[in-house]
């Protein structure tokens, strides 16, 4: 994919602080530093990590003469070692107390970082030809890291699971991101230097959840949201019944008007129906019945609805049953006793689509489930009341400690572990799940460019912009995704150190 401003890199390096458990006294680096590390040329070098209080630590890179820093009271510590041009293979030398770490074939060239959602997390293995590419990926001078997905109310230190930095080969370019691939690959080609990538994304997710607390403030709008967050740290009781509180009134909102009843497809998204559904993101309502006998009512213990993107709120007979948060996760409720009656009993299923496929959706039987494991299927008609887009009611409450569809919580556990390293560019390929308000993206990707590159010293930042999507129209006609498009390249224009895929 080319870039229309200078080579607008994707950077990413990694310098993470880490801070080391209670009691421990040995050295240890930040988790972003392993053998076949790519640290960014041409710019000091940080490197950090933990060490017993108080101690003397020594950090050289190659033959270049070391540098101490003594560790502060918690044991953290942080050098900054001289700029170095681009160098194939190095060792990287930590001293603390008569312990020594030693990471080998560490080199020195430009690092990227590639984040975004599904398009950007796309693995090489299912990319067309994928088996030429993945077998042909050999190159020790192209380094992959691939950070682990891991969402967090408040900043990490640590990533979620171990690890280590690879050399590009079948084996480790098969489950990377297609998309940062190919552009490192082809960075390396024409650099002629090392190039390192770090690779963090997480498909679905919206961009609110990538930008750091600072950076989210600074846009307004998401106090409540970032206020739920905190309360949710110290009692998540408490933070899921008022948000429970806010999904329940935008429900009401947003379904107050609903059109006429039609029979639904409860096996596909609502869009694969067509027509007027095509491209509808927003709140509708499905309805059916049961018809039980007293003890069936009396036995029944849970009830199993399959999977509803992306919110839902359920209820039997007026009663809530539950409300769940995610595209693919079956919902399966608890049914209180009482809640269900001899007769004919009314099931209801409030479905809120924030983007992408909406609505109830999979193969997975509907059933209510009795005390003895036997089941009851769900097998009467359900009928389909659409309510208001999200274009009319507004953006839906997301549940703010929900990884990819939060607040914060992304960068919290896969950016900030990665610390303040240096980077030669940053990729973003990201979108989809904000196309509903191009408004608000208009300042939510400077202020995630504007953070991001303070934080990791570059200026060069890559946008792939959304590719064409939805029916074909023979008329112009309202579009949100053409509405993100443009923000995405208005953001570009009015940026020199920006550029577009």
């Amino acid at each position: 994919m080319a870039m229309n401003r200078q080579d607008c890199a994707l950077t990413l390096a990694s310098m993470l602080v880490l801070v080391a458990p209670a009691g421990a006294q040995t050295l240890r680096l930040a988790p972003v530093f392993s053998d076949n590390m790519v640290v960014q040329r041409d710019q000091p070098v940080p490197v950090e990590g933990s060490a017993t209080p108080g101690a003397e630590v020594s950090a050289q890179l190659g033959d270049t003469p070391g540098v101490t820093a003594r560790a502060d009271s918690a044991g953290r510590w942080r050098i900054e070692l001289p700029a170095r041009a681009a160098t194939a293979a190095t060792t990287l030398t930590v001293r603390a107390a008569g312990e020594t770490l030693r990471l080998a074939n560490v080199a020195v060239g430009d690092v990227f970082l590639c984040s975004g959602q599904s398009n950007m997390e796309f693995q090489l293995r299912v990319a067309t030809n994928a088996d030429s590419f993945v077998s042909q990926s050999a190159n020790p001078a192209l380094r992959l890291f691939n950070v682990p997905r891991q969402s967090s109310p408040a900043p990490q230190a640590q990533l979620a699971t171990p690890t280590t930095w690879q050399l590009s080969a079948p084996e480790s370019t098969r489950g990377f991101s297609a998309a940062c691939y190919f552009m490192g690959a082809e960075l390396q080609r024409k650099r002629k230097v090392p190039v390192g990538l770090i690779a963090a994304s997480w498909g679905g997710s919206i961009i609110q959840d990538w930008l750091s607390e600072p950076g989210l403030r600074r846009n307004g709008g998401y106090d409540s949201g970032l206020a739920l967050l905190a309360l949710r740290r110290t009692d998540p009781a408490a933070a899921q019944r008022e948000w429970e509180g806010q999904v329940d009134r935008y429900v009401k909102r947003a379904t107050a008007t609903l059109a006429p009843p039609i029979t639904a497809d409860t096996n596909r998204f609502w869009e694969e129906w067509g027509g007027d559904f095509a491209m509808f993101d927003g709140v509708g309502v499905y309805t059916s019945q049961v018809t039980l006998t007293a003890d069936q009512a009396r036995r029944a213990r849970r009830i199993h609805l399959a999977a509803v993107d992306d919110m839902d709120r359920s209820l039997v007979n007026g009663q809530l049953l539950g409300a769940t948060v995610g595209w693919n996760t079956d919902r399966i409720y608890a049914i209180v006793p009482g809640q269900l009656r001899a007769g004919a009993n009314r099931i209801e299923v409030r479905a809120v689509d924030s983007g992408g496929g909406g609505g109830m959706w999979g193969a997975t039987p509907r059933r209510i489930e009795l005390d003895d494991g036997s089941s009851i299927a769900l097998d009467q008609p359900w009928q389909f009341r659409r309510g208001a887009s999200l274009r009319d009611a507004g953006p839906a409450p997301n549940v703010p400690w929900i990884g990819s569809s939060g607040l914060t919580t992304l960068d919290n556990g896969m950016i900030a572990p990665l610390g303040r390293i240096p980077l030669a560019g940053i990729a973003w390929y990201q979108g989809e799940a904000n196309v509903n308000e191009a408004e608000a993206y208009a300042k939510l990707l400077p202020s995630l460019i504007a953070d991001w590159r303070e934080r990791f010293s570059t200026r060069r930042f890559a946008i792939v912009q959304l590719a064409n999507y939805g029916p074909l129209s023979g008329t112009p006609n309202d579009s949100a995704w053409a509405a993100l498009r443009e923000v995405q390249r208005a953001t570009v224009a009015a940026d020199r150190d920006a550029g577009l895929a």
